[in-house]
């Protein structure tokens, strides 16, 4: 029989792409989203998939969720919101928390196992590096909304495993770090990649926050898939935490850099540096983050394979495809 999947946040990022593989591997895939930040164009080439539905709805709207779904085998919850980097918190903090909480319930009563999508952001500014699953978590101030995000999603994965523990509800974690790819979001909210390709293909200047010294792993999206399928699949995985992401470590400048020299090989980068107080907010930011994958590549059999050299290029073609559609 037919295993079928819900996927929340299906037409943003990390969801349609997983949506896409799922149907591939023959799999009845449901999606899920407002549309607040997730694009039909990412989902229009399932639209007419007899293996994938579509249904327009907020996840904080438990009744819909509960009407629409009683069969299921598998959650994948990716629908969020992100770092309020120009706006409050407010939505960070609400969207969050109650949609997982609905989410969690529905898996209750229908019996489904729920891979939840956290972050990488959770761990924080802990200076021990690599990042493993059980590292500390290190915060700033409740009076900068930055931290808006990484509370939400600790909040949220508390919930996840007090569901697992008072239900026996099979649960998993996924900590993604710093993922890119096609159907990624061009703003802030896809992160500095989709502003640096944006701004060397207009032949603008890049923003970089601070001196760009601080440092990120980036994965490309089909890794963040397979990584994220293989928790899904594992019989092992239920009540655990796994990084996913990939190993290299790269100053953000430098990423701004690499992007601009694939551009625009013939021309010196346009860099324009932000400080940090220019940012409202109270913005803090972490200079290093690097994950620990050791745990997935155990137990999952996980490792990023793809390359920013062989990401990159895919992905800057695909935005420059999506900005000439939008002329």
């Amino acid at each position: 029989m037919t295993k079928k999947i819900l996927v929340t946040g299906v037409a943003g990022f990390i969801g349609s792409n997983i949506a896409s593989r799922l149907v591939e591997m023959g799999y009845e895939v449901f999606g899920v989203d407002n549309l607040s930040n997730g694009f039909e164009r990412n989902i229009e080439t399932l639209r007419g998939n007899k293996n994938f539905t579509f249904l327009k709805a907020d996840i904080r709207d438990a009744e819909i969720l509960s009407g629409n779904f009683s069969k299921l085998d598998y959650i994948l919850h990716l629908a969020a919101y992100k770092i309020p980097r120009y706006s409050d918190s407010l939505d960070t903090l609400m969207i969050n928390t109650h949609g997982t909480e609905n989410i969690l319930e529905l898996a209750r009563k229908i019996e489904a196992k729920v891979v939840f999508s956290s972050t990488s952001d959770i761990y924080g500014k802990n200076p021990s590096l690599p990042f493993k699953e059980d590292s500390n978590i290190v915060l700033g101030q409740t009076n900068v909304r930055r931290w808006a995000y990484a509370v939400s999603k600790i909040f949220d994965e508390h919930l996840c495993f007090a569901y697992h523990e008072r239900y026996n509800l099979p649960v998993s974690i996924v900590r993604y770090f710093g993922g890119y790819g096609p159907h990624q979001n061009l703003t802030w909210w896809g992160g500095p990649q989709s502003v640096f390709i944006d701004c060397a293909l207009s032949n603008n200047e890049m923003p970089i926050h601070g001196d760009g010294l601080q440092t990120r792993t980036f994965t490309y999206v089909d890794d963040m898939v397979s990584g994220t399928i293989k928790i899904m699949e594992s019989e092992r995985s239920a009540g655990e935490v796994f990084n996913i992401g990939a190993k290299r470590e790269i100053a953000i400048i430098d990423l701004a850099r690499m992007i601009w020299k694939m551009i625009r090989p013939k021309e010196e980068p346009k860099i324009k540096k932000i400080p940090y107080k220019d940012i409202s907010g109270k913005y803090e930011d972490v200079m290093r983050r690097v994950p620990d994958v050791s745990k997935a590549e155990e137990m999952l059999g996980f490792n990023a394979e793809i390359q920013l050299e062989e990401g990159l290029p895919k992905t800057i073609q695909w935005q420059r495809d999506i900005l000439k559609r939008a002329k």
